[in-house]
């Protein structure tokens, strides 16, 4: 549908099974394009917990599945707090393909939730961290080579519909979205002149593998059945049911294609109009 043959994507924290990273990794691939599948690729105590990360056996099954459907991909483990990582899976598109035009960053940490005053200065730093400072990394580094390129490019930034709206429980989690989105204008407004788009992507829940760490954290946190909370949910969404990994692929692989040429700077909801602003 949207024609991505010939182009070259980084998606990043794509190696857990059933989450958005794959699913919009397995996406452009089947659109035409050549996949790195990232992710920290093992298990770092709570701050990457294993309903957190994607392990190494699990990106080469995400890049295996690609590959066996037709398509190309290579996995690159590496820290996005590092920037040396963050060079070198730049460096590991190229190589593989020879170029880069699309980054989506989708690495983040969606746990480490807990009232604002019991939340840990550790826990804070790694969500903004992986969060923003990921991002932002990724976009650097990114952006170099595609500006070295002169054809253009796509950032997508998977920010949250907590980028719009604040959630008990989540106060570095939803700082850090919403910084998300301060990010992706000033990188828009500073890379128009490249013809490099970047938008983000504002998914309300998905309950992905992580997302039913926190059905379970957030109804225990309101008293309630995870069942009353998730119909409590369904009932808000005028479109009557969460989100699903496709929904947010679609919209990225259309922010990837020459069909979305014109749109940058954007934060879109794609939230079954939960969100609407």
């Amino acid at each position: 549908m949207y024609n991505l043959q010939g182009k070259v994507a980084i998606v990043t924290g794509a190696g857990r099974p059933k989450g958005l990273g794959e699913a919009m990794a397995k996406r452009l691939a089947a659109e035409g394009a050549a996949v790195v599948v990232h992710d920290i690729g093992q298990v770092k105590g709570d701050i990457a917990p294993a309903h957190g990360v994607g392990k190494a056996a699990e990106m080469d099954q995400v890049a295996q599945e690609i590959v066996a459907a037709g398509g190309k991909a290579i996995t690159f483990r590496g820290d996005m707090l590092q920037e040396a990582d963050v060079e070198a899976m730049v460096k590991a598109a190229v190589d593989a393909f020879g170029r880069l035009d699309i980054l989506v960053n989708n690495a983040g940490i969606g746990y480490l939730f807990g009232p604002l005053v019991d939340t840990k200065i550790e826990h804070w730093d790694a969500v903004l961290g992986v969060n923003l400072r990921g991002c932002f990394l990724g976009i650097k580094h990114a952006a170099k080579q595609m500006i070295k390129q002169g054809q253009g490019g796509r950032i997508i930034n998977i920010a949250s519909q907590a980028a719009k709206s604040g959630f008990a429980h989540t106060a570095a989690y939803t700082s850090s979205k919403h910084g998300l989105v301060g990010l992706t204008r000033v990188a828009a407004i500073e890379l128009a002149a490249h013809k490099i788009t970047v938008n983000a992507i504002c998914p309300n829940h998905v309950t992905t593998g992580l997302g039913a760490w926190q059905n379970d954290f957030m109804s225990k946190a309101q008293g309630k059945s995870e069942e009353d909370y998730l119909a409590a949910m369904r009932a808000r969404i005028p479109l009557g049911r969460t989100g699903q990994p496709d929904d947010i692929a679609k919209a990225c692989a259309f922010l990837c294609s020459d069909q979305a040429d014109y749109i940058t700077a954007e934060a879109m909801n794609v939230s079954g109009g939960e969100e609407y602003h």
